[in-house]
């Protein structure tokens, strides 16, 4: 069982820790997983309440809510928006007024330095108390000691400075993970909320069934995902896929919510629900991809949890051991220990990388790049070996027919007839063409029955009171009933990079079918653009017999062809190049090609092909079927490691820098909270610009 819980004060790692120690070793709980962006706690669970489940929360000094009921929440929405920013000011002006006070020997100086401290510290204590109740030390926690001992040696102006300062980075924080959840929003806002039912009028979107027609006018926004059944028009499909060029639609075309209708008025059956359109699901899958962390936050997270005790230790020593050895001065060893531990904060470090994660798959999902989860933003960076199926992949995936070639005695039409009723359940882009093709040719088409598919090669099914088969050149060959004609005239054909299907029954074969799709446009230099940005073997994996296989992987200029692949093959093909080149990723429909992407390091999908089956099977999905973007995603990945691993760097070396100088006595208390509270700010500022578009 899945629960979804809204957590009070959910906004960092520390809460987090808190929540898995409060829940993790507990009966039932089999899994936890946190968005901290929307303040979600998803909790995988057997024979455990919701009720149980908040209660221990609640245990842990915190406090949740279902999340379908998290408007009883928003009661204080004012302060939970405002309040680091209230909080703030006010510490800032008691401290002006106290330095004021204290420069003109004014004893009441204290006394608003205290206030300050408060102020500045309100957000601090509460998290400060529950990680001294769980031990669990965490940045709040070295804040308030680092307060306390500023007040125990009277050193009231850096404490309050201190107070001030750490409120700020609170706030800086809390802005930063505001502006990331403000970029994931503004997808929500791309639906509206009303749609133009017909024969019922105007209707929230909620309340549309699947089924209902709609009316969209021009310049209006799609409310919800449905087929064209009247009119046609041209849909500016970006918010979607990423394309900037509108896409001419006509009936039986399928439209998304949140596209935009341009020029012509349209109506459509809806097809989706509003909590399932592609827009809905882009969007949940958006807000929960924090649950797949990268790496490189993983290490950030395993690297503070040691860190922080560490550098109390540091503290504690640097504290005791020089007055007690050498005789030194208690007071100034203990102002330089309390240095140490506001040093010591990971705030920088901590909040660096889901920033930069969040950022970077918000940027990739405007571009039209869904990626699932932080650790397949940074594998494309990796990236050594690309395989690629070859229909909807490498070639449009929409194949037309030929030839028909009836055989022994059948006419045109009894073949097509036959093959019709055989391919009416299948969604392969072959079987597709072929029943287009016989609606063209007027063929009445009645629906085989016992119909039974050989996965990779044909099916078959009883037509009319006989039983046929339909499939591949080598199903042909393995239903020995190919003679040395039929298999020279198939080659022919293959020659010259057709796909032949044949139909047959179990006297003879009925005839063949040709079928050839078209490469995609500039398919060449776009597989050259992967090569330059470090891609280092393309090799093509299809189904196809081998000279369709080579005559397409010629024109695109692959690596290498694999061909007369079954799923399994495929699958076999990928291990492989994974043991060769490490990191592979696999590019398919999302549908034959599942056990195949299961098997590389990522999978990427053809998102427009199909795409709800692109949506759930793979890791990234190109919303709009373009390939160009490959090389896009390859340099979105590297830039956003770059910018991690700059801030980690960046977060580390102040860290460093400052530990020395306040050992020495060159740091004060001030400079310390100064510098961390600077190297956050860069941090979010760095991670911030992966929202900017680049081309």
């Amino acid at each position: 069982m899945r629960l979804e819980f809204k957590v009070v004060g959910l906004d960092c790692a520390e809460e987090v820790a808190i929540l898995k120690k409060a829940l993790a070793r507990r009966e039932g709980i089999a899994d936890l997983n946190f968005d901290v962006l929307n303040a979600k706690m998803i909790v995988t669970c057997e024979g455990v309440s919701a009720d149980q489940i908040t209660h221990w929360v609640q245990d842990g000094g915190l406090k949740a809510v279902l999340w379908k009921e998290r408007e009883k929440l928003e009661e204080g929405a004012f302060w939970s928006r405002y309040g680091r920013l209230f909080t703030t000011i006010i510490s800032g002006i008691f401290l002006v007024l106290a330095v004021y006070f204290h420069l003109r020997g004014s004893p009441v100086s204290d006394r608003l330095y205290f206030m300050a401290m408060v102020f500045g510290a309100y957000f601090v204590i509460p998290k400060a108390y529950l990680a001294l109740k769980s031990f669990q030390p965490d940045m709040n926690l070295l804040m308030l000691i680092a307060m306390a001992g500023a007040i125990a040696i009277n050193e009231w102006f850096e404490g309050a400075t201190v107070a001030f300062l750490f409120s700020v980075a609170i706030l800086l924080e809390h802005w930063s993970l505001e502006r990331a959840r403000k970029a994931v929003s503004a997808l929500m806002d791309l639906s509206p909320t009303i749609a133009h039912v017909i024969d019922k009028g105007d209707a929230r979107v909620e309340e549309v069934q699947v089924g209902d027609r709609i009316l969209v006018r021009p310049g209006e926004k799609v409310p919800l995902d449905g087929i064209i059944e009247e009119g046609a028009t041209s849909i500016n499909q970006s918010p979607i896929t990423g394309e900037s060029i509108p896409i001419q639609k006509k009936e039986g075309d399928e439209v998304f919510a949140g596209t935009l209708n341009e020029d012509g008025a349209f109506e459509c059956r809806v097809t989706k629900g509003a909590n399932d359109t592609t827009l809905a699901r882009i969007i949940h899958l958006v807000e929960e991809a924090q649950a797949k962390r990268a790496s490189s936050q993983q290490w950030v997270e395993k690297f503070a949890k040691i860190y922080t005790p560490i550098m109390i230790c540091i503290a504690i020593l640097v504290a005791i051991v020089p007055p007690l050895l050498f005789g030194s001065g208690w007071d100034m060893w203990l102002y330089r220990a309390l240095v140490i531990l506001v040093i010591a904060c990971p705030c920088a470090l901590v909040i660096s990388n889901p920033v930069s994660i969040v950022s970077g798959m918000t940027a990739a999902a405007r571009k039209g790049v869904l990626i699932k989860g932080g650790m397949f933003l940074e594998m494309p960076s990796k990236l050594r070996a690309l395989a690629l199926d070859k229909t909807g992949t490498l070639t449009y995936g929409r194949p037309e027919v030929h030839r028909v070639i009836p055989l022994s005695g059948h006419t045109e039409e009894e073949l097509l007839m036959r093959a019709a009723a055989l391919e009416t359940p299948s969604e392969h882009p072959i079987a597709r063409a072929i029943l287009s093709y016989a609606k063209k040719k007027n063929i009445q088409i009645k629906r085989a029955e016992d119909f039974q598919i050989t996965q990779g090669k044909g099916a078959e099914g009883t037509f009319q009171g006989t039983r046929y088969w339909i499939g591949s050149h080598r199903f042909m060959h393995e239903m020995k009933q190919e003679t040395p004609e039929i298999h020279e005239m198939a080659l022919e054909l293959e020659d010259a990079g057709h796909s032949i299907i044949a139909i047959g029954n179990e006297r003879h074969i009925c005839g063949l079918i040709s079928v050839a799709d078209k490469p995609r446009a500039q398919i060449r230099q776009v597989l050259q653009q992967i090569k330059k940005a470090g891609v280092e073997w393309i090799v093509m994996l299809t189904g196809d017999n081998k000279p369709a296989a080579e005559a397409i992987g010629g024109l695109a200029g692959v690596d290498e062809a694999q061909s007369e692949l079954l799923p399994e093959d495929k699958v076999k093909a990928v291990e492989y190049l994974k043991g060769k080149w490490e990191t592979v990723a696999m590019i398919g429909d999302g549908i034959n090609d599942a056990p195949a992407m299961a098997a590389t390091s990522f999978g990427i999908s053809m998102g427009a092909m199909g795409t709800d089956a692109a949506i759930e099977t793979s890791d990234i999905v190109l919303m709009s079927d373009d390939l160009s973007l490959v090389p896009w995603l390859i340099h979105h990945s590297r830039r956003s490691v770059r910018t991690i691993q700059q801030n980690i760097l960046f977060a580390l070396a102040m860290k460093s820098i400052f530990l020395v100088l306040a050992i020495v006595g060159l740091a004060s208390l001030w400079m310390a909270i100064a510098a961390d509270t600077g190297a956050a700010l860069v941090v979010i500022f760095n991670g911030l610009r992966l929202l900017r578009p680049v081309k």
